[in-house]
């Protein structure tokens, strides 16, 4: 099992592409269900969930072929074509289900398509109960005929979906795409209230749109979708990883560094940037991305709380608490998306830092010096997060299970080594 070995105290200092969204390439390789026609996607991440999502797909029949590379200073951003002349399966196993809860969302696509879909109960994470009775209520609405037994979704639809006003009682962002998905060959009218904003769902929207789809609302908490007929295929690049974005901008930060993010574009990291920058950390705008530096000034403890889009991302909690492990004063963090979402902590602790949880809030006081340990990674943020502390801890750091990074980053060791951190990756 590979390990990530880091010898902190390096000032990152250069430039970054930052890569497309997992986030958002994942549904958008699952809405290659819903046409038989071509669905070409640019800047898709390379990452260990996408090759999952890519072998489920392969199960159902879609066609999938890489049909180039775009290099940019040694980041790839592959081209993929993925094409669904026939659906050969509506059975998605458990055995791929298990390792990604993304998987679900080849439920609406397969469900508008082909009226009928059997996925297994996913799983592939370790942050708290993620449930997907959202998903099923809506598809439900939609006039679905679901039944669950033996870990699978047993939906059915005979007669075809039909559109449906459907509340949310709670953002989500997986319910959201899914019944987006589903949707957009349903007859008539749907109206999804209370709906994430989140670009990733905003990118999907735009994607089924060029394909045929009329959606309006996409980014509001309201979305209209007007059932079609078919859908045709499309060229489609996919938005760029806002959270790889943040946490590039937290290796600057946590470092006193200067990076350019290659790519990034400020307006997906609103809440984010509004923190660091109270942090005192600088974030400007630059031709093609964003610069992100800290030279002198100290950082200052600033308090954060989860929220969904345009919030502050959960996705981005494991690293906040990283970055104000070294600040000058005390940071509350608090996580309202998902429990079981501070386990990185204990392992911060190890490497030195003053964290102590009480119940969804965690009390960060700033240490002046991080020091190097072994620490093992829980989860995808947490282990970026410990990667964060090992780049400003004095002496050597770590990282074990480093499968959970990859499953979120492409080429992390690279990218920050090429700024000049001291990092490699170690083979068993």
């Amino acid at each position: 099992m590979d390990r990530i070995q880091i010898r902190g105290g390096n000032r990152l200092q250069g430039r970054i592409p930052i890569g497309g969204a997992k986030n958002a390439a994942l549904p958008l390789m699952a809405a290659a269900l819903l046409t038989d026609e071509c669905l070409t996607l640019s800047n898709l991440p390379h990452l260990a969930d996408i090759s999952t999502l890519a072998n489920l797909l392969g199960r159902h029949g879609v066609a999938i072929q890489m049909v180039g590379d775009e290099a940019n200073e040694g980041h790839i951003g592959r081209v993929l074509s993925l094409q669904a002349k026939e659906i050969t399966n509506t059975t998605a196993s458990y055995e791929l289900v298990r390792r990604m809860r993304a998987s679900i969302l080849v439920l609406g696509a397969l469900l508008a398509r082909e009226g009928k879909a059997e996925v297994s109960l996913p799983g592939g994470c370790a942050i708290g109960t993620r449930p997907v009775d959202l998903h099923l209520k809506g598809l439900q609405q939609l006039g679905a005929d679901i039944d669950l037994r033996e870990g699978y979704v047993h939906a059915q639809a005979r007669s075809g979906l039909r559109g449906a006003k459907i509340v949310f009682p709670f953002v989500s962002v997986g319910a959201t795409e899914n019944l987006l998905m589903a949707a957009v060959l349903a007859k008539g009218e749907s109206t999804l209230s209370n709906a994430s904003r989140e670009p990733e769902v905003v990118d999907l929207a735009a994607c089924l749109s060029a394909m045929g789809a009329k959606i309006e609302g996409a980014g509001t908490d309201t979305i209209c979708v007007q059932g079609v007929d078919r859908l045709h295929g499309c060229q489609h690049p996919i938005v760029a990883d806002r959270i790889e974005t943040g946490t590039y901008a937290m290796a600057a930060a946590i470092t006193g560094g200067d990076l350019v993010l290659e790519g990034a574009r400020r307006e997906h990291i609103v809440a984010l940037a509004e923190v660091m920058t109270d942090a005192g950390v600088t974030l400007e705008a630059v031709p093609g991305g964003l610069r992100v530096s800290r030279s002198d000034a100290e950082l200052i403890g600033v308090d954060v709380m989860t929220e969904p889009f345009p919030g502050f991302p959960t996705d981005m909690q494991a690293q906040m608490m990283a970055l104000m492990s070294i600040s000058t004063s005390a940071a509350m963090i608090t996580e309202t998306i998902f429990e079981n979402r501070f386990m990185h902590v204990p392992e911060l602790n190890r490497m030195g830092a003053d964290i102590t949880v009480h119940g969804a809030s965690a009390m960060v006081r700033g240490v002046k010096q991080l020091v190097g340990a072994e620490v093992m990674a829980t989860d995808l943020r947490a282990s970026v997060s410990l990667v964060l502390a090992g780049l400003v801890a004095e002496g050597e750091t770590v990282v074990h299970r480093v499968y959970h990074l990859d499953r979120g980053y492409e080429r992390l060791e690279e990218k920050l080594a090429a700024c000049g951190a001291e990092i490699a990756r170690l083979k068993h």
